[in-house]
């Protein structure tokens, strides 16, 4: 008998081999007509996958994030037998679950798919998934699953089954379709009821843009209509909130193909908001202790071997260039740089914590294929800093940092967020990451109890922390509910080592700081992304290059416009006036649009006054009230960073 310990820390024995999907049933049997997959020792599995030894055990339903992925990637392979069937001869290389549906990367020779083509896959995937076709995990050799896709002329997966041996390979077949597939999958295609397959795209084999480029298909399902529905109307917000549409419309930001992808030029719209930014993260910093510093955008190639970035982050820095016998790399993090700051001077544990800010600008290069508008670029202006303390110092300095978070995430109005525990593989440790597993085990429990101790939510991911110890990544959601990575809270334990940097200790000894690296901002450019969207372009205030648009309702009261305009100048108020020969409505309307926080209406009535009439963007007609209480009431506004 073995013994299976559920969530709720029951523990139910059963035979040995007995299946996860006949466990359900055990437990309850409604709930297994729910269940898409099981969680065994952590590991996510096939319902029918035979448990044979003492496990700690979950069932996986829709509600579950692994449930979703596993119910996300059945339906890539429902849609590439729908596209099998269409378009015979086609080759596919990956199709993984996505944080919102799915895709699948396929070579479909000289053909092109189009929008009526997704249109009749849909159709086909109904089809397919009415047939209730059950998922089926099929144990292979190496050998025979070369000579099956050898037959196949298959070289995408011959080039997978490389890397891959006896023991771990597995094919997945449903209907007529098979693929090599290590899983785990649902029970059965019925489960699939809702169906969007909603974009194609272009993607290099491998990421790479020197191989052949690829059809993307990128599509979502749900287990019914309705949440199929409540999606696409949330993805038909998006589209108005998408941050490369509404960058361009309010003047935020460019690219031009002469200066390169990747690389925006911010045009004086975004440059506005990039200091009033950077005036919040200054202000911060300065009350939380730390000094300001800047470095500069190249180093030699001594310094990135020493911190250990070219070995284990060279795919993402631009080539060298050679000067005078030397290599030069564009700087693509401020850590090294920072660590030398430190280093300039002795340091005694009466200066620790040391805490040195800058928004540093780096260069990293994101294959062409992953740039996206401002969310993925190749020249980034980072919030960065670095905290040295000791370990009795640590618990203090990092929840400093979370706390800093929470008060940014107030400002801005996000409600929803985790931090994201992101943890070692110690298989990897000398290849991935730093060979020190001692202080991997203890670095990562430290960050775990700050996390703890202060009722933080979190989640822990396994094999995604920095090369040179534990991070937290900063996961928040929109005001419509997309999810951003945001920011970085992260622990090095592996620099002070390599760079020799020790401070005397109160024994008088050298001692090793512990380096904490954050950015609670992230970069601009992914911040200003994820503000554009947030706000669908109608900053708060505080925040907007535009804060106030005078609209006088004819060319006789330009005098008192110009009036109100040096006013609103002199309290630091960002304004213009609107003196186009235009009707009022139309002024009214065009102000609007440019998502402008205020507007003051100018007529006679309020020349004579004193006053002006105000209209708030998404509220109306406010009233007329007098200039220097509007003035006022704006500058408390300002001043408080309020959202409205």
């Amino acid at each position: 008998m073995i013994k299976i310990t559920l969530p709720d820390g029951a523990v139910r024995e059963y035979e040995a081999g007995t299946t996860a999907l006949d466990i359900a049933k055990s437990i309850s049997e409604g709930l297994a007509r729910k269940v898409l997959a099981a969680s065994v020792n952590g590991q996510v599995c096939d319902m029918a996958i035979a448990v044979k030894e003492d496990a700690h055990f979950k069932l996986l339903t829709w509600d579950d994030a692994d449930g979703k992925a596993t119910f996300w990637h059945s339906s890539a392979h429902l849609m590439a037998e729908a596209v099998e069937s269409m378009f015979p001869g086609v080759k596919f290389w990956v199709g993984p679950a996505i944080d919102k549906g799915f895709y699948y990367d396929m070579d479909l020779g000289d053909r092109k798919l189009t929008e009526e083509d997704l249109i009749t896959l849909e159709k086909k995937m109904n089809e397919l998934g009415k047939q209730n076709s059950a998922y089926q995990r099929i144990p292979i050799s190496k050998s025979e699953a070369i000579k099956y896709f050898e037959e196949k002329g298959d070289e995408y997966k011959l080039d997978l089954l490389t890397n891959l041996t006896d023991g771990e390979i597995t094919l997945y077949t449903q209907g007529g379709f098979t693929d090599l597939c290590r899983g785990p999958h649902i029970p059965h295609t019925g489960f699939i009821k809702a169906i969007k397959l909603t974009s194609i795209a272009g993607a290099y084999w491998k990421g790479d843009e020197k191989n052949k480029q690829l059809t993307r298909v990128y599509g979502v399902t749900f287990p019914n209509q309705k949440e199929l529905d409540e999606y696409l109307l949330m993805l038909e917000e998006a589209k108005k909130r998408d941050h490369r549409k509404l960058g361009k419309e309010l003047g935020i930001y460019t690219m031009d193909d002469d200066v390169g992808q990747g690389l925006p030029l911010w045009m004086p719209n975004g440059t506005v908001i990039i200091e009033e930014l950077e005036k919040l993260a200054k202000e911060t910093e300065s009350a939380g202790g730390y000094k300001r510093v800047v470095t500069p955008h190249i180093a030699k190639e001594s310094l990135y071997l020493t911190s250990g970035h070219l070995p284990y982050y060279a795919d993402s820095m631009f080539p060298p260039m050679e000067m005078d016998g030397e290599k030069y790399y564009l700087k693509a993090m401020n850590c090294p740089h920072h660590h030398k700051i430190f280093d300039a001077e002795p340091k005694s544990y009466k200066e620790l914590p040391y805490r040195i800010a800058e928004y540093g600008t780096c260069y990293r290069y994101e294959q062409s294929g992953e740039l996206f508008g401002l969310m993925r670029v190749r020249c980034l202006h980072m919030n960065d800093a670095h905290i040295y303390c000791n370990r009795e110092q640590f618990f203090q300095e990092f929840k400093a940092v979370n706390d800093m978070y929470i008060k940014y995430f107030k400002i801005f109005g996000v409600d929803k967020y985790v931090m994201r525990l992101s943890l070692h593989n110690p298989e990897k440790l000398g290849k991935k990451y730093v060979n020190e597993p001692e202080l991997w085990k203890e670095t990562e429990e430290m960050v775990r109890k700050v996390l703890i101790d202060t009722n933080t939510p979190f989640v822990e991911v396994q094999d995604e922390a920095a090369f040179y110890g534990p991070k937290i990544d900063v996961q928040i959601w929109s005001a419509i509910g997309r999810e951003f990575t945001l920011a970085t809270n992260q622990v090095d334990f592996n620099s002070g080592l390599k760079f020799k940097l020790s401070f005397t200790n109160k024994d008088n000894q050298p001692e090793v700081p512990l380096i904490i690296h954050r950015a609670p901002l992230g970069t601009h450019e992914r911040f200003i992304g994820f503000l554009l969207e947030h706000y669908a372009g109608k900053f708060p205030a505080w925040l907007a290059p535009l804060q106030v648009k005078i609209l006088p309702i004819s060319d006789k009261f330009m005098d008192y416009a110009n009036t109100i305009l040096k006013s609103l100048k002199n309290a630091d108020i960002r304004v213009e006036i609107d003196d186009r020969n235009e009707k009022i409505g139309k002024k009214i309307r065009d102000t609007e649009v440019a998502r402008v926080p205020y507007m003051l209406v100018i007529g006679e009535k309020e020349m004579n006054e004193g006053k002006a009439a105000v209209r708030r963007q998404g509220k109306g007609d406010l009233g007329a009230i007098p200039v220097e209480e509007f003035i006022l009431a704006l500058k408390a506004e300002i001043v408080e960073r309020r959202e409205s």
